[in-house]
Parts: structure tokens; sequence; C-alpha cells
């Protein structure tokens, strides 16, 4: 080997946001949670209105995740009765910006067959 050359080191994925991503795309309801919240809706019981099939269940799941992740902040009101809202955060900003790049790689995929 040439001393001028240099060793390149294997490359390895990025385990965290790797795993945010499967995990996002993996449940049914992220997305559209995240268009919901781009649309102002912000608390869990308006969410479950506005979309049928979702539950409050599955909602709270989804939520607790994306808390878990940082990609949404919880804002808990001291009101009777109780108030949450959402709010994504700056690390979310981020990463709904890289979903957007997936799904325009996507479109470009889906228009080249």
């Amino acid at each position: 080997m040439n001393t001028n050359e240099k060793k390149i080191s294997r490359k390895i994925a990025p385990s965290k946001s790797a795993n945010m991503v499967e995990t996002i795309y993996g449940c049914k309801w992220s997305l559209t949670l995240y268009q919901l919240l781009k649309d102002g809706i912000n608390r869990p019981g308006e969410m479950v209105r506005c979309v049928d099939g979702l539950t409050t269940k599955v909602l709270n799941q989804c939520l607790k995740r994306n808390v878990e992740f940082g990609i949404l902040e919880k804002e808990v009101f001291n009101e009777l009765p109780p108030r949450v809202e959402y709010r994504v955060t700056e690390l979310g900003e981020q990463f709904l910006a890289i979903l957007d790049q997936l799904d325009s790689l996507q479109k470009h995929i889906d228009s080249q067959n």
C-alpha cells in the first residue's frame, strides 16, 4: 500500500435516525398526525373527531412515540377540564423536511416506472 493512500473505514447507518424513520412510517397514523398539526389541529380530541377510523388509544400511542423521539412536544395546561396540546419541535421540523424529501424521491421513482 502506498503511504499516500488513505484507508477508508466502513460507513455505518445512523441507527437512531433510521429507527425513527422506520418507526414513524410503521405507524399508519403518524403522517396523518403531522398533516393535522400542519392544519393547526393540535388537541387530541379534535384530532380523533377529524379522522375517520382514528381511535383515542391509537392516537395516544402515536403521540407518545413522537414525543419520545423529540419530534413533538406536549404542553399540559393546568385547567379544568384538562387541556393538552402538541407542537412540532425544531428537531421535528428537520425530521418532517426529510419525510418530504422521501416523498419526493418516491414520486420520482414512481414516475420512472
